[in-house]
């Protein structure tokens, strides 16, 4: 069974830093993975995104500059690290595997995790 479990969420003032952990397990082959977020009232969005190699990441415009994402070679490990966080990144974080089409799109992505819960205090 597929499972994507997501970690390190939390309560930050304006200006912090957070880093976000995404483990993977039941896959048998690599796949590229990404995450998304959902504030309270607003659609999934689309935040980040690597390749399977990591050798190429895409981001958001909104979070161009401040986010990072990471893997690990050779397994569905993936990581955003949070700089420079405002209240207007408080969402729930969610990571995503193995997309299929248009990665900013929600409905490309196959696999989801639960979520974890990123705040930001002004």
């Amino acid at each position: 069974q597929v499972q994507l479990a997501e970690s390190g969420g939390g309560l930050v003032q304006a200006g912090g830093n957070l880093k976000l952990s995404c483990v993977a397990s039941g896959h048998t082959s690599v796949y590229p993975m990404g995450w998304f977020r959902q504030a309270p009232g607003k659609d999934r969005e689309y935040v980040a995104a690597i390749t399977t190699s990591g050798d190429t990441k895409f981001y958001a415009d909104s979070v161009k500059g401040r986010f990072t994402i990471s893997r690990e070679y050779g397994k569905n490990i993936a990581y955003l690290q949070m700089n420079s966080l405002q209240p207007e990144d408080t969402a729930l974080y969610y990571c995503a595997g193995d997309p299929e089409g248009t990665f900013t799109h929600r409905s490309a992505w196959t696999y989801w995790g639960q979520g974890t819960q990123v705040t930001v205090s002004s």
